[in-house]
């Protein structure tokens, strides 16, 4: 997987504690990322069925009583 450099700037006091508890900041940013797309994609495709819902289509009830005969 290509990977790509960031920088981003966090409070300060959030960061010494980062470092005394020997908390790795990039794996840590990564996992918050990576949570927060799955997040926007999973709201995303909400809201993407809820502008176009399924609608009942009778040919699936006629195929699935095919295999009851």
């Amino acid at each position: 997987m290509a990977t790509t450099r960031t920088t981003f700037t966090m409070d300060e006091e959030l960061a010494e504690q980062a470092r005394r508890l020997d908390v790795n900041v990039s794996a840590a940013a990564r996992d918050g990322v990576a949570a927060a797309v799955r997040a926007a994609l999973a709201a995303a495709d909400r809201a993407a069925y809820e502008r176009n819902r399924e609608t009942v289509d009778e040919f699936w009830t006629d195929v699935e009583r095919w295999g009851d005969e």
